[in-house]
């Protein structure tokens, strides 16, 4: 979870009046405050890029006319938070995204004009190789030099003990972006931009030994509002083979498979559920490690949604993907939930439904 203060969560399940900005940022340099009718911030950890938005507004001046004001609009960034008044003059802003502004459109007289943009990935995404490109050196240099290739001014948070990669070549018209996080996989990592534009290399938690960052209560004082249960077994493994093969550098291949070894899983390795491994190869993997490091990873993505908590509270512009919440049914049954997807409305109103990527019995 964004860095909040602990009255700001309080706040949250109190009467209060939200807060939104929308700041536009364009490319000659001004910095412009957009007046707002509604609009929302899309979050999901199963997108390439994590954060999409869109914003409402009467101002048709937004709109380009002149070759100028187009030049103004291509490559301008929008820079959206949502927070809490206080009620005493004070309030707490939390960033929601920084956005390439990618679409402007509406009525030229009357509006309204609906702004769209995707977050930071698209930059790197978007910035094919035109020629092969050769990766070699550490998971955080590698990525690191993938992101600054695109936006040289860049900030990388690595939150990983970083590991060697080994050799990998991508071809021209390969995507930059899905080469981050191939290389990411090697330390048995993600890669993303925050909400605050900073691209940050990191592990998904573990639900059962990572902190609740929120607690999510129906009945009084609580900010549940609905919420349901439920089990899919689309695309569940219960195995991840990681294979290293690496012909650039002729290393030795490698290999490891990663299985449900829990017994009361209802994806146990072996038990009712039946063996139903998924496969995952890269030459950026190089060790018997990297291999462990990277079935692990995706071992626990591919067999979380076997359980799924879908829950929808009140509206939390500080939650992350990857977060830990303890969810309280009003029966007082009691869940930890991790966060997949959500969408933070930018009008006063407006439903918070959040979709996660497993649901374990909180003891």
């Amino acid at each position: 979870m964004y860095d909040v203060s602990g009255r700001f969560l309080a706040r949250l399940a109190e009467s209060h009046t939200p807060v939104t900005e929308v700041k536009l940022f364009t490319t000659d340099g001004r910095v412009l405050d957009i007046e707002h009718t509604g609009g929302s911030v899309s979050v999901d950890r199963g997108q390439a890029i994590r954060r999409t938005c869109t914003v409402t507004t009467g101002d048709t001046s937004l709109i380009p006319r002149t070759a100028a004001d187009e030049l103004a609009v291509y490559g301008a960034r929008l820079r959206i938070s949502r927070g809490v008044s206080y009620g005493d003059g004070d309030q707490e802003l939390v960033p929601c995204g920084v956005f390439r502004l990618d679409d402007v459109d509406g009525d030229l007289t009357q509006g309204p004009v609906t702004l769209q943009g995707k977050s930071l990935e698209v930059i790197v995404q978007d910035d094919r190789f035109t020629a092969p490109y050769r990766a070699t050196g550490t998971v955080v240099s590698a990525i690191t030099a993938l992101v600054t290739r695109s936006l040289p001014d860049a900030q990388i948070d690595s939150r990983i003990t970083d590991v060697p990669i080994g050799a990998r070549t991508w071809d021209a018209d390969s995507d930059p972006w899905a080469a981050v996080q191939e290389i990411a996989a090697v330390a048995g990592a993600e890669c993303y931009a925050s909400p605050d534009g900073v691209f940050v290399i990191a592990v998904l938690p573990d639900v059962l030994s990572t902190d609740p960052v929120w607690e999510v209560a129906a009945g009084e004082g609580g900010v549940y509002v609905t919420g349901s249960r439920g089990m899919s077994s689309a695309g569940v493994y219960n195995g991840v083979l990681a294979r290293a093969d690496n012909t650039e550098t002729g290393t030795a291949p490698q290999q490891y498979l990663a299985v449900d070894s829990d017994p009361g899983s209802p994806t146990y390795w072996g038990g009712p559920y039946g063996r139903r491994p998924d496969f995952y190869a890269s030459s950026t993997l190089t060790t018997q490690a990297s291999c462990i490091a990277a079935a692990t990873l995706r071992l626990r993505a591919a067999k979380a949604p076997n359980a799924k908590g879908d829950f929808s509270t009140l509206p939390n512009p500080a939650l992350e993907p990857g977060d830990v919440v303890r969810v309280i049914h009003p029966d007082d049954i009691k869940e930890l939930h991790q966060v997949q997807s959500f969408t933070i409305p930018l009008d006063l109103g407006g439903a918070f439904p959040v979709s996660t990527i497993s649901a374990k019995e909180d003891g």
